[in-house]
């Protein structure tokens, strides 16, 4: 047995194709230069063609989110300097346009490869990706692999866009000897349901073209050549889980309720309207994280009021009087805006970002609340600020909101309907003073993501150290339960938004805490309400000084999971 990382969850047995690297791509002296430009020009216009209808494609069946990923490769094409760089090369060293494209796309490779980051280094594969593309498109060949019924694909790594074009219907799953859980193809494989191992090493050398696997896409457990124990045992893993996806829909219409009667709210975390729809199939009781940032990404500007009040009228309307929490524009940190222009910084996940950004440029920040006012009118609205530390950024955004508030009024906008006020509590300091915030806004969410690394002092895009990276931490865990009391005490409903939302191991624990909102993704929705269903929300309560008393996170999971 090997072992690589659980990027997308699921069971998977069956016929291995290894997916063999490209040949080197041969130099060529050309004669005709301007026939050569020529060439390359009409490639790079033909794989535009092919990217838009992939755009298209995969907001139809993957998601808006990941259809962004195939966005920024139609910007990697129409760089200037990538372009210009290789017209460069193909004019003055008279080579062919294939090799003057690898050779540029090389020296962008190596700058991000270089960075010490993992996920921006992650973004090497996306140059790769569209390298590959246009190289094709030069050398006219086409090397379909998407499509092989039956097998499962390994390789050194996998472009997001072959990933998108994998049919689910005959490919078992991929495992890949680079890559982390959060590369575009481990996040492309999530979202179709592809099982799918990253990062396996050096260890890929023993898979061989023909051996039958067994993995799982949990674990990130490989079995080469399994005995027929093993291959009947993934048989019936896979029997049951499918059996489990069909039984989750008879919790669509019920009431998210635990065993001993405690109700809760399950929201859906989403980066656009188009998402609705996810919500919708997956019975989401509100939108608890829309992701306001996603409008300002893939553009060349910022999006004006009346474009952003048309996104968020647009979620309010459809989601019929259910909740709408909007964040607003969280920039900075791993999320990067190329017309926004934020210093670089050596630790930007403490830097100039969030809230921090919008409260140094009210002019932009107010053209956000303006839209999210105006909006209002049209649902149940709850405006959420990221990034707070302290008291004084609140009560600089509330004033923010009151001067946009008189200037609607104004202008003769009258506000119908009574919006919230809230904050995302991510930082450590945010969750000691809580009782203190809890006064001046109606509610919380918890944004785990950040609140894990922030306590435990762990990137939490850093595969390095990822072990260190845990929800289970007692330290994190008391900072939630202290939000949730400080959050009850002053009388407003506490929320979480975070991946922790969705923790099978964790939810039941969360309950017996209070939390009143689990927002999550939307095809976790239904699971989550079953496992609420079936916890008795009084006994975990009874427990939960004793479980944080344990002082190692191992131990604590294990606690729990006896407990549950």
């Amino acid at each position: 047995m090997i072992k690589g990382l659980g990027a997308s969850f699921g069971y998977a047995l069956g016929k291995v194709f290894v997916l063999e690297e490209e040949n080197i791509i041969e130099k060529i002296t050309i004669k005709n230069v301007k026939k050569e430009i020529e060439k390359f020009e009409k490639a790079i216009d033909s794989c535009k063609l092919d990217l838009k209808d992939l755009i298209d494609t995969t907001k139809l069946t993957i998601g808006l989110e990941e259809s962004k990923i195939f966005e920024a490769h139609l910007m990697m094409l129409e760089d200037p300097e990538f372009i210009d760089k290789s017209k460069e090369l193909i004019s003055s060293k008279k080579v062919n346009s294939a090799w003057a494209v690898s050779s540029v796309s090389k020296s962008f490779i190596e700058i991000f490869e270089s960075i010490d980051d993992s996920y921006l280094k992650e973004r090497a594969i996306d140059i790769k990706d569209v390298t590959k593309r246009l190289v094709d498109k030069l050398l006219d060949r086409n090397n379909e692999i998407y499509n092989r019924l039956g097998v499962i694909i390994v390789a050194n790594d996998l472009a997001p866009s072959d990933t998108a074009k994998m049919d689910i219907n005959k490919i078992l799953g991929f495992i890949t000897r680079n890559g982390g859980v959060t590369s575009h193809s481990a996040i492309v494989a999530r979202t179709k349901g592809i099982p799918a191992i990253v990062g396996l090493g050096d260890d890929i050398e023993n898979i061989k073209n023909g051996d039958i696997i067994a993995f799982d896409g949990n674990s990130g457990q490989i079995f080469i050549n399994p005995s027929e124990e093993i291959k009947n045992k993934f048989i019936r893993l896979n029997d049951e889980y499918l059996e489990k996806k069909e039984e989750l829909k008879t919790f669509i219409g019920k009431k998210t309720i635990s065993k001993d009667g405690k109700v809760v709210e399950i929201g859906c975390n989403i980066g656009s309207p188009k998402d609705l729809e996810y919500v919708l199939d997956n019975d989401g009781e509100g939108i608890g994280l829309y992701r306001s940032e996603f409008l300002f990404m893939d553009r060349k500007k910022f999006p004006n009021e009346e474009e952003q009040f048309l996104s968020y009228k647009t979620v309010l309307e459809k989601m019929n009087g259910k909740p709408v929490v909007i964040r607003t524009l969280d920039v900075g940190g791993d999320k990067n805006i190329s017309y926004i222009k934020i210093p670089k910084e050596d630790n930007p996940f403490l830097g100039y970002r969030a809230i921090r950004y919008c409260l140094k440029n009210p002019d932009i920040f107010k053209v956000q609340i303006r839209a999210l006012l105006r909006a209002s009118n049209y649902g149940n609205l709850k405006i959420m600020f990221p990034m707070i530390s302290s008291i004084g950024e609140i009560r600089q955004a509330k004033t923010i909101i009151e001067e946009c508030k008189k200037e609607l009024e104004n202008e003769g906008i009258i506000l119908k309907n009574k919006y919230e006020v809230g904050i995302m509590i991510e930082i450590p300091s945010a969750a000691i003073i809580s009782d203190l915030l809890a006064k001046e806004v109606d509610f919380f969410s918890i944004g785990t993501n950040d609140l894990i690394q922030y306590t435990s002092a762990v990137d939490r895009m850093n595969q390095t150290i990822s072990e260190l990276y845990t929800p289970f931490h007692p330290a994190v865990l008391r900072l939630i339960k202290l939000i949730i009391e400080n959050g009850h005490k002053n009388n407003i409903w506490v929320g979480m938004c975070g991946s922790v939302s969705g923790n099978p191991e964790l939810i039941p624990l969360l309950l017996g805490m209070g939390l009143d909102e689990f927002s999550m993704n939307p095809s976790k929705v239904l699971n989550s309400r079953k496992i609420i269903s079936k916890t008795d929300a009084g006994f975990i309560n009874e427990k939960i000084d004793e479980i944080l008393n344990i002082s190692d996170a191992f131990e604590l999971r294990n606690t729990l999971k006896n407990i549950l």
